[in-house]
């Protein structure tokens, strides 16, 4: 007996931070995801196994399946939080340990680099809280926090524009397909930022949220009647701008690309992860340069 689910990754094109208060931020749903595969095994156990692109098993634990205590493991930060996300479903939902008792065998495998940042435990928990039938905000609250943006486009196969709404955000479909998305590319800067740690930070400023929110709202619906490029590319660099501003740091353009002749846009926490960069294929050669070889058009990265 086996069963199956998989999540989609995610990016966020605008809101990022400001979504936490209630901005509307739009979201791309990215090719790469991550599968939760449950196979039986006469074991009184759970054998978990986590699995990178590669199908390397990157951790291993062994839980019991009465108090999902961790037996032995590869990894003693991962299997606390495993156990805690675990705790928590069943806490939601009791009735998950019979689901459990049907398996012994658990494998989470990622389709790409687990340090990309396109959401290894968004996807993680949305596949849990399908399993069990519970609320995968109310679970991500429990466990990571964060805004749940990346819960929304764990499953949806479209953009999306996403705003907080305690566990029952306003999600809505919409349309970005722009003409000039061959000349969209999204350029991972070689390390992987904090989200947790990012959103501790934002939270610590003092600033006035209603105007920020109307900014980035007005930037959010601007985009999605764009039809020009140079029309895209100020609307991205007025959003930096007013980022910039809050958050009382220069922008990732200012700070490691400044020559650049296009247009650069951090996606998400600031400082790691993607940012998505404007211009042609030979403009990519520049970031080849400098030393940022992981390079992917818009039509192989997102849906």
């Amino acid at each position: 007996m086996m069963k199956e689910f998989y999540s989609n990754g995610k990016l966020l094109l605008t809101g990022e931070y400001a979504i936490l208060d209630g901005a509307k931020g739009l979201a791309l749903p990215t090719s790469f995801g991550q599968s939760l595969k449950l196979r039986n095994k006469n074991s009184e156990t759970i054998h978990w196994f986590s699995v990178d692109e590669n199908d390397d098993t990157w951790f291993y634990a062994e839980f019991s399946k009465t108090d999902f205590k961790t037996i032995n493991t590869t990894d003693e930060t991962v299997s606390d939080r495993l156990h805690q996300i675990l705790t928590e479903t069943q806490r939601l939902n009791p009735e998950f340990s019979s689901s459990i008792s049907l398996y012994s065998i658990i494998e989470a495998k990622i389709s790409f680099p687990k340090d990309w940042g396109l959401g290894t435990s968004s996807t993680l928990i949305a596949n849990m809280a399908a399993w069990a039938a519970v609320n995968p905000y109310q679970l991500l609250e429990a466990t990571f926090g964060g805004s749940g943006y990346d819960i929304a486009c764990a499953t949806y196969n479209t953009a999306i524009t996403y705003q907080r709404n305690g566990f029952e955000p306003i999600v809505k479909e919409v349309t970005f397909n722009p003409d000039y998305k061959d000349e969209l590319f999204f350029v991972y800067l070689n390390q992987k930022k904090n989200s947790r740690d990012a959103i501790d930070s934002y939270r610590s400023l003092d600033i006035n949220k209603k105007e920020l929110i109307t900014k980035i709202d007005c930037i959010t619906d601007h985009i999605l009647s764009c039809n020009k490029i140079i029309d895209f590319e100020i609307l991205l660099d007025q959003h930096e701008a007013i980022l910039s501003k809050t958050l009382q740091i220069p922008t990732i353009k200012d700070t490691l690309f400044s020559d650049y002749s296009r247009t650069i846009k951090s996606l998400g926490a600031w400082g790691g992860d993607f940012v998505l960069a404007t211009g042609t294929e030979d403009n990519m050669q520049y970031f080849k340069k400098k030393g940022y070889h992981t390079i992917l058009p818009y039509s192989k990265m997102i849906l």
